[in-house]
């Protein structure tokens, strides 16, 4: 069983964290517990900070948060000061997770306690990008909860996430995440459904930059860079516009095949095109083969 992603999911880094226990305690301990005190054998905020450490751990699901809490009972018992060593079963987990924690404060909480630490949040890139959660599609229908995140892939922070309407797309909702963000110096990529002026407008005049994919949801404006990257014919006597493309080449192997990646970048379309704030185009080209055991295909 897998639970419910949370917005303190991060990238595991080679060099560890540190993680002040003190602060971590005392910021989980806000959250209230719904649960009725009578027979409860964990308290909630201990639960709460095992289940943080085991996914900073790289633990994703129920069970092997319990397996990697209990095979560290005694030193975590140690380090919270815990009367005796003890590890909940994978079910306590899910039930807390359910229903004796709100999720939408559980995830505020922790997202800020780790983006106060050293060096969280500087990354310019912010990606939004949606997911529907596990375990949410009921019985007899296709749609489950789907979320839009706004997500930082070079620390793995989830700055901020809603929950996308069962009437609506994700543009609205990606309108309401920017507005909650902080988005100067930062450069916000989505896939092609984003690519939305509305959208394009609310970044750059908040103080921060877009990056879209362009498909053929918006036909007119992919006619028009395609335009510019086509071979010119020209008639006798004439010579080919010239142009300004800027082009960088980075090769990459990996998962069985070599590839090349060209990108070329343009200014010219910067006051022609019908797109507020455009400032450059790029054309991406992939050339790859795959690799055999005995040589390339």
């Amino acid at each position: 069983m897998k639970y419910t992603p949370l917005s303190f999911e991060v990238n595991l880094r080679p060099e560890g964290f540190l993680v002040d226990m003190d602060s971590l305690f005392a910021a989980l301990a806000q959250l209230q517990d719904r649960r009725d005190a009578r027979g409860l054998r964990y308290a909630l905020v201990t639960a709460l900070v095992f289940l943080v450490l085991a996914k900073l751990c790289g633990e994703d699901h129920v069970r092997g948060i319990a397996q990697w809490v209990s095979l560290r009972k005694e030193a975590l018992a140690e380090i919270l000061g815990l009367a005796k060593p003890q590890a909940p079963h994978a079910t306590t987990y899910s039930r807390i997770l359910n229903k004796a924690v709100d999720i939408e404060a559980f995830e505020r909480v922790a997202s800020q306690f780790f983006q106060k630490q050293p060096d969280a949040g500087q990354s310019v890139l912010i990606n939004l990008d949606g997911k529907t959660m596990r375990a949410t599609i009921p019985a007899g229908r296709t749609k489950g909860v789907h979320l839009l995140a706004a997500y930082l892939p070079q620390e793995g922070w989830v700055l901020f996430q809603v929950e996308v309407g069962s009437r609506e797309n994700e543009i609205p909702a990606a309108m309401r995440v920017v507005k909650q963000l902080d988005l100067r110096d930062k450069i916000v990529t989505g896939d092609a459904m984003l690519a939305q002026r509305e959208l394009s407008t609310a970044i750059v005049e908040a103080g921060g930059d877009y990056l879209w994919t362009v498909k053929g949801n918006q036909g007119q404006l992919k006619r028009d860079i395609e335009i510019l990257f086509e071979t010119e014919t020209c008639s006798g006597g004439f010579s080919p516009c010239h142009k300004d493309f800027q082009t960088a080449t980075t090769p990459n192997k990996g998962h069985g095949r070599r590839e090349r990646r060209t990108l070329t970048s343009s200014s010219m379309l910067k006051d022609y095109l019908n797109w507020p704030y455009a400032e450059q185009i790029f054309h991406l080209e992939r050339h790859f083969v795959r690799v055999l055991d005995g040589g390339a295909q």
